[in-house]
């Protein structure tokens, strides 16, 4: 099922080849980072041109992110049967053709169908990248599942200023038009390059670990994975740590607002910003930092043994800013503490989910994992509807922590003791369709 390279295209002496395919990988992600995190700079000046209201404007964020998110697993299976670079090369093309419809948009409707494509885009790369990441490095997956994921914090951070500029002194019809363009000439051109290994011509190295030392020698299927429980569980934790991050992290400018702190200057190792400015600003950054350094730790430590110590950080980021919110640098660091501890998951669980279920299948079987950031965004709006039933926040952000350690403690006692149990059987008894992963070619790159 998975695409067939040459031989030529994992030569034995270039052991860095594999790290040239993770800083494309990387790179293309970087490369399509706006598409969502630039959005917010288009909303005004839409409404502006064309008086739509910014509500139904937002609805094309809206339908992004869900053809992002809810057909993800389809362009996962792409990726596994015809290969990464398909994968890349046809999300690039969506996501140019998406904001260059943006740029001529007359009507509400072309809109919507310029942001499905884009989320349809974005997805294809998002999951071509995963894929190919777990695939290349079995032996560091954490460590390069991070470094991937972060590639959209670096590519947000590079390019929103001068996006900005553009749209400022050009109008946001050209940026959509000259940035679409080139953000997906630019994904076409790194994704020729991508290569998929055959399945087991990877090496594994011998991985020091001190927690976890499952990675499953069985290839599951998509509709088999389905069937487990551990997927389930997997598929809950996901679920709660995002809605519970996304639900605290929402109502951040209310915070700051109630405490009257929004506006006060923070300084900082020699920086002084508003409060929330600050927060905001700390927070898009220690995300990104985090997607790789918890992977590399997780790498040493554990896949469960690391969730748990994030999960429990994480609520108790949410917990102190509950109590201790209203001291503005407190504000700042404590936010900063909830993003840290919550950039992880988006590197965690599409590991976990290799470790699992094998690489036969990597990208599909993480991209179904990967829907239940959708289902976490679909439980957002309660939090909003929470906050106006209570009459405040803070049922919200005791609900937010609690989420959270409720994932901690299903990773330590129920997804630990469950992979455990499946690592047994496999000692045990060797699967019918079970695949080795050592190399197979005294050549493959390690």
């Amino acid at each position: 099922m998975q695409a067939i390279e040459t031989k030529a295209q994992i030569r034995a002496g270039s052991k860095y080849y594999r790290w040239i395919q993770l800083l494309l990988g990387i790179s293309c992600m970087a490369a399509v980072a706006n598409l969502q995190y630039g959005w917010a700079l288009f909303v005004n000046p839409i409404d502006a041109a064309h008086h739509w209201g910014k509500a139904a404007i937002q609805v094309a964020f809206t339908i992004f992110v869900l053809t992002e998110t809810w057909l993800i697993p389809f362009e996962g299976y792409l990726a596994d049967r015809y290969g990464s670079r398909v994968g890349v090369v046809f999300g690039g093309v969506l996501c140019a053709l998406a904001w260059w419809m943006n740029s001529f948009a007359a009507s509400l409707t072309i809109l919507y169908i310029a942001a499905a494509l884009g989320g349809l885009g974005v997805g294809a790369v998002v999951c071509s990248c995963f894929g190919n990441a777990l695939r290349w490095f079995p032996d560091r997956r954490g460590l390069a599942m991070g470094l991937t994921a972060s590639g959209v914090g670096f590519g947000s951070a590079i390019t929103i200023a001068p996006l900005s500029n553009m749209i400022q002194s050009s109008g946001y019809q050209s940026a959509f038009l000259y940035f679409g363009i080139g953000q997906g000439i630019v994904v076409v051109i790194l994704g020729l390059f991508l290569t998929t290994p055959v399945l087991g011509t990877v090496k594994r190295e011998a991985v020091r670990r001190i927690g976890d030392l499952f990675q499953t020698k069985r290839e599951y299927g998509p509709l088999e994975i389905l069937k487990t429980p551990v997927f389930w569980v997997m598929y809950l934790m996901f679920v709660l740590v995002a809605a519970g991050g996304l639900m605290a992290t929402a109502q951040l400018g209310v915070v700051a607002h109630d405490f009257g702190i929004f506006n006060l200057p923070v300084t900082i190792l020699g920086v002084t910003l508003p409060a929330l400015v600050f927060a905001l600003t700390l927070d898009r950054t220690v995300n990104g930092l985090a997607r790789p350094f918890f992977g590399w730790v997780s790498d040493i430590f554990g896949r469960e043994n690391t969730m748990t110590a994030a999960f429990f950080a994480e609520a108790a980021g949410i917990f102190c800013l509950y109590w201790f919110g209203g001291v503005p640098i407190a504000f700042v660091l404590l936010s900063g503490i909830v993003f840290f501890a919550w950039g992880e998951i988006y590197s965690m669980f599409p590991t976990l989910s290799s470790d699992t279920f094998g690489t036969k299948f990597a990208a599909t079987n993480a991209s179904i994992l990967y829907t239940a950031k959708g289902t976490a965004s679909l439980l957002v709006p309660l939090s909003s509807l929470l906050t106006e039933y209570t009459g405040g926040w803070h049922a919200t952000f005791i609900i937010a922590a609690a989420m959270n350690a409720v994932a901690a403690l299903l990773a330590i006692f129920v997804l630990k003791p469950m992979r455990a149990r499946m690592a047994a059987t496999e000692t045990s008894s060797t699967a019918p369709n079970q695949i080795p992963v050592t190399a197979v070619q005294p050549n493959a790159t390690a």
